[in-house]
């Protein structure tokens, strides 16, 4: 879209320096800076009078807000905005280093199409008119055809307006089939549902708890917002909070909290189930929360008493009794305890069962839409959509069953399911998937499984990317219709990284497009314009821009003048309105959906045998490992206990290594049921014996020269395991063997 005075960002003269709260030694800038000089690509900014640009950040769920140091029209450097309620001047490494998502050298600068095999990277570049040409007719053939329901689409997110008009072309155009990137949110909110009877999101009020009991989560390691979590943990310590970090391996949140509880993998509800025995057994609950708003408690309390007294706990964690005992006492005596689930930065959805596992513990204390606790967050529908007519074609592909099953009689309380998708395009039980568009999105590198995604994509006829980077799932497509960078457009940005309010941010345009880019937004509009009839009447703005002033409503003078709008008046519902439930009260056990809270064991891909470790992943600030991959600047700064070389390292426990002959240091062949890599071991007393672990961010293919070949794709070696609750991937690690390379 043609972006004007009004709609780009004013620059105003002036400004402070931002804080960056992931510190690099100066060693690294100053090699940074030498070893950038001979980028090609490198941007040298004219001297000139220096002006800030503000808008937020969309590299992650959290939202951050951004200044942008100005020379002319030339970006040059960003800074945490300060006084922004998320960062207030921080940022992450992955932030400061966006200049480089920006200016780098493998955007997609113009729309392309395929020429060559898929994957071979030939490429014919094509005009906007051309590209919107060739999709218009292809979904026209389609819908004609009555096949609209055999298109399918993936994106990033479920929330904001980019997203809702991909949805709300899909409705129009006659097909269910809209997928989005799972994550642990998407767990919590199942949780809320069945347990409270609500949809919203789980917020956590970690600014004012007392004691904070993490099963896994990646505190300072991308969980939630990044930023917010680090200033959160500099607090935590100033003020003597303390922090139990509960996890197979010493992290980086484990080792900078109170007190780090080794575990084996996967048995986290079990520990939680326990702590609840102890807290029933010895009354340190909440008994007005548990008498006069809660339901199913005598059946569950039975159940929690009979089946996870400490001993049987302690048996399936490798968590001491003496431990499981202590940490439930704590847990009761705080004043505004809070106990939180998903682990590392939150990007596998994980266990139903699990989830609400964790979730009792905060009920038995009462820490429910309490200071220092979970709350429930409402789904603010901030934007008015207007109503749309479907017309006869739309109507019976939208009543097709879901390639991916969500929804269904099976998995009703699921909304998107992106881990079944592969396996049902393979199979195409129902019928075929014969189109695909994705955007924002790299499933064909971040999906479990990566090797099924791919072959699934290659089966689907015609597949469009709406990547803004030439990264895997780019490199597979038939189109590319590349979108604006985050830096370049106008976008809202609703914050779903666990904050206590509903909060939207908005993306804001700080340089003119560098390329022969367009907004996603605008190109669906285009898009149904070009299909006609009813695809075309649910679209009725000029572009973009227009359609985001009008759905917005009163709330766009706020977000586009002020770049942010929180609900300031928002208040946790008191315990007698908070619950929407058939009992109206909190539910321990749901009888009509057979949910309850409890640890069911998962049965990983191999055998013991032959597979004799358990390899489970770990996150770090230093490695992107969701749409993007890492800019050159933040590859520069993984340590090489990660990656050595171009090998990764794969961490395992002295004893472990010893009994299987593997010295440190040396390469050996990582194998699991999946797939294999060469790697280099690394002996780590921080692990637990039998236990190995690997980063995941590494093993791109895409044409990226910087990261391209460095180490292996985790998703590569691990499948996907279906909660059989929810239908969502709960998959936290898989079976695996070392031997010498």
């Amino acid at each position: 879209m043609k972006i004007d005075r009004r709609s780009f960002l004013a620059l105003t003269i002036g400004g402070a320096a931002g804080t960056a709260l992931t510190p690099l030694p100066w060693k690294l800038t100053d090699d940074s800076s030498i070893w950038s000089q001979n980028w090609p690509w490198t941007p040298v900014p004219a001297k000139g009078e220096n002006s800030y640009a503000y808008t937020s950040c969309t590299l992650c769920p959290g939202g951050c807000g951004l200044m942008v140091r100005m020379v002319g029209d030339r970006a040059v450097k960003i800074e945490g905005l300060e006084g922004h309620p998320i960062n207030d001047g921080g940022i992450c490494i992955l932030g400061l280093s966006g200049l480089q998502l920006l200016y780098g050298a493998t955007r997609v600068k113009t729309p392309l199409k395929r020429i060559g095999k898929r994957g071979e990277g030939r490429w014919e570049k094509i005009s906007w008119d051309e590209a919107l040409a060739n999709v218009t007719a292809k979904l026209g053939q389609l819908r004609d055809a009555n096949q609209s329901h055999t298109v399918a689409c993936i994106l990033g997110s479920k929330h904001g307006t980019t997203s809702t008009l991909f949805k709300r072309f899909m409705t129009a155009y006659g097909s269910p089939n809209v997928m989005t990137t799972p994550s642990v949110q998407d767990t919590l909110e199942m949780t809320l549902q069945v347990m409270h009877g609500v949809e919203a999101e789980a917020g956590f009020d970690i600014e004012n708890s007392d004691y904070i009991l993490s099963f896994g989560s990646g505190l300072i390691e991308g969980w939630g917002s990044p930023v917010r979590m680090f200033r959160a943990n500099s607090a935590w310590r100033e003020n003597g909070v303390k922090v139990v970090q509960v996890e197979p391996r010493l992290s980086s949140t484990a080792a900078k909290s109170d007190q780090w509880i080794p575990i084996n993998p996967g048995t986290e509800a079990a520990l939680a189930m326990g702590i609840a025995h102890i807290l029933i057994k010895e009354s340190l609950f909440d008994n007005d929360f548990i008498e006069n708003h809660t339901e199913g408690f005598a059946g569950w309390k039975k159940m929690v008493l009979d089946e996870y007294t400490p001993e049987k706990v302690a048996a399936i964690t490798g968590v001491g009794k003496t431990a499981i005992v202590r940490v439930a006492r704590e847990f009761a005596g705080a004043d505004k305890p809070l106990a939180l689930c998903g682990r590392g930065c939150g990007d596998t959805p994980g266990s139903l069962a699990e989830a609400m596992a964790v979730h009792t513990v905060n009920a038995l204390v009462g820490s429910i839409n309490r200071e220092g606790g979970v709350i429930a967050v409402p789904m603010t529908a901030y934007a008015a959509w207007p109503d749309m007519t479907m017309d006869s074609m739309a109507q019976s592909g939208m009543v097709k069953s879901r390639v991916d099953g969500a929804g269904s009689d099976k998995f009703p309380l699921a909304a998107s399911l992106l881990n079944r998708f592969a396996g049902g395009v393979i199979a195409a039980d129902a019928y075929p998937v014969n189109a695909l568009l994705i955007s924002g999105a790299n499933p064909v590198y971040a999906t479990p499984d990566a090797q099924a995604f791919k072959k699934a994509v290659e089966k689907i006829p015609f597949v469009v990317s709406f990547s803004s980077y030439m990264d895997e799932t780019s490199m597979n497509a038939d189109l590319i219709l590349p979108n604006h960078v985050y830096l370049e457009r106008l976008e809202d940005v609703p914050v779903t990284a666990g904050l206590q309010k509903p909060m939207v941010g908005m993306v804001q345009p700080v340089v003119y497009p560098l390329h022969d880019t367009r907004h996603a937004g605008d190109v669906v509009i285009e898009l149904a314009r070009s299909m006609g009839g009813s695809v075309g009447d649910a679209f009725p703005w000029d572009n973009y821009e227009a359609c985001l002033e009008a759905v917005l409503g009163e709330k766009w003078d706020a977000l586009s003048e002020e770049g942010l709008w929180q609900d300031e008046n928002f208040q946790p519902a008191e315990w007698g309105e908070a619950f929407e439930t058939a009992s109206g009260k909190f539910e321990f056990m749901n009888s009509a959906m057979g949910l309850m809270p409890s640890y069911v064991p998962l049965s990983l891909e191999g055998n013991a045998s032959t597979f004799p470790l358990l390899l489970i992943p770990f996150d770090s600030m230093r490695l992107a490992s969701r749409f993007i991959s890492d800019p050159p600047f933040v590859i520069k700064a993984v340590e090489d206990t990660v990656l050595k070389g171009k090998e990764m390292c794969v961490e395992i426990n002295p004893a472990t290594a010893k009994s299987l002959g593997l010295a440190n240091g040396k390469s050996a062949v990582l194998s699991t049921p999946k797939g294999g890599a060469r790697v280099k071991i690394y002996h780590y007393d921080g692990i637990m014996p039998g236990v190995v672990a690997v980063p995941r961010g590494l093993g791109h293919t895409a044409d990226d020269k910087y990261m391209a070949g460095k180490g292996a794709n985790f998703n590569a070696l691990i499948g996907p395991v279906e909660d059989r609750a929810s239908g969502l991937d709960t998959a936290w690690g898989i079976r695996a063997k070392l031997a010498k390379a």
